[in-house]
């Protein structure tokens, strides 16, 4: 989950009114772009990246922090879908 997420303002905004389970728990915004998309059959396109040196600044993200915050959250994630077999 990283790079930037591109939607179409009409299915942003229904994504913002349909899906918001994870809003308040999610400090990335990843996994309501993720599922919501998901949920209302958008499609998602995966582009791969590479990644390089940091020319400028530090970095926002601290690895152990927010590493166990999304593991806790992907997990919530994975129990809160309905899989079909």
């Amino acid at each position: 989950m990283c790079g930037t997420k591109v939607l179409y303002r009409e299915d942003f905004e229904l994504l913002k009114r349909e899906y918001t389970l994870f809003s308040k728990v999610d400090p990335f915004g990843d996994f309501d772009l993720l599922f919501g998309a998901t949920k209302l059959n958008l499609r998602i396109v995966d582009l791969p990246i590479r990644y390089r040196e940091r020319v400028y600044g530090q970095t926002n993200i601290q690895r152990w922090r927010h590493g166990v915050m999304l593991l806790r959250i992907t997990v919530a994630a994975t129990l809160s879908q309905k899989f079909v077999a």
